[in-house]
């Protein structure tokens, strides 16, 4: 009898396997904890930065599947974002997302990308409609996520789910799973060290944030300049961007790099010409050659447990955070410790 209720006690003690642990405070873990919380599992959220100290907050934030892959997978995943993206946008007046028309520019006639297929109301604009220098384009429907609105929003969701979030920084995979033998990484280009992981780089993107004259559509254009331009309207501000700088890591703004901005942005939108400067600001995307989404068991002589990573992103964490996150419940639903 004294045996069966010690037992029972040590039982409850462990940690069960709806318990889970997620690394990374940005989008892709809130995201992830929010769905996981959703089918009942018991969460919590370790993360280094939280809000305005992620890489998320400095994101121009948009539906737009840029330099992620492989294509076919990001496509999928993409789709199941902007299903949830439009859904808060209809139902969350709070979450700060907008379904705004986006318009990418090329220099000369240009086929349908690959992610075509889940975009939404997807067509070729004719040239004659074009600004003076441009020869193709298409427009699509895009989902504009206000990250400083956003980031508050999924915190504030989560946290009404029953998710814990601790300002915690772990230094190992191993130290995650001696929490708890399900571990979630979303630690974004911390994944580089947690899972010692060379192939996992910064891509170094500056923005500039200004007034907004009255602009309510996103312009891309990936073709013309030395970098990606884009023009990205929010709700207080526009962010202007951008650069694409492999393996930098210095998070300083450059102004060279501002005054090239400016100019190629006022070159696709004039109004823009003379808007107030409000901040610039530097983020580091985490790049990979291919997504990483992938079960892992770990087992002795290292601490046991499963690891789901879920990092890579490049420059489409938000573009993939909703279908990455019902992809790593699904590993976690077909995977044990």
């Amino acid at each position: 009898m004294h045996t069966a209720r010690a037992l029972r006690r040590v039982i409850q003690a462990l940690p069960t396997m709806r318990e889970v642990i997620v690394i990374g405070g940005g989008v892709s873990g809130l995201s992830a904890a929010i769905v996981l919380a959703e089918a009942g599992y018991t969460v919590q959220v370790a993360a280094r930065e939280l809000g305005e100290g992620t890489t998320s907050a400095v994101a121009a934030a948009f539906w737009y599947p840029y330099h992620a892959y492989p294509e076919d997978q990001v496509t999928r995943l993409a789709a199941v974002s902007l299903r949830r993206f439009s859904a808060l946008a209809e139902t969350e007046a709070d979450a700060g997302v907008r379904r705004l028309e986006a318009l990418e520019v090329f220099p000369g006639p240009v086929a349908a990308p690959a992610w075509s297929s889940a975009a939404d109301d997807f067509e070729a604009v004719d040239p004659s409609a074009l600004p003076r220098g441009f020869g193709g384009a298409y427009r699509f429907r895009t989902a504009v996520i206000e990250t400083s609105l956003y980031l508050e929003w999924l915190q504030a969701r989560a946290q009404a789910l029953g998710v814990t979030i601790v300002q915690r920084t772990l230094g190992s995979l191993d130290e995650a799973l001696a929490v708890c033998p399900q571990v979630i990484n979303c630690a974004g280009l911390g994944a580089r060290e947690l899972a010692r992981d060379p192939s996992l780089h910064a891509v170094r993107g500056q923005i500039v944030r200004v007034d907004n004259p009255g602009i309510e559509r996103v312009w891309i254009d990936e073709h013309s300049g030395p970098a990606i331009t884009y023009i990205v309207p929010r709700s207080r501000d526009v962010v202007l961007g951008g650069t694409s700088e492999a393996h930098q890591e210095d998070r300083t703004p450059d102004p060279e790099h501002t005054r090239q901005i400016l100019a190629r942005c006022a070159l696709l939108e004039p109004r823009l010409a003379n808007a107030r400067i409000r901040s610039v600001a530097v983020g580091l995307r985490p790049a990979r050659p291919s997504l990483r989404l992938e079960a892992i068991h770990s087992a002795p002589p290292r601490t046991s447990g499963l690891v789901i990573h879920n990092y890579g992103h490049g420059g489409a964490g938000v573009t993939l955070s909703w279908g990455c996150a019902e992809a790593v419940l699904a590993l976690l639903q077909t995977n044990r410790p």
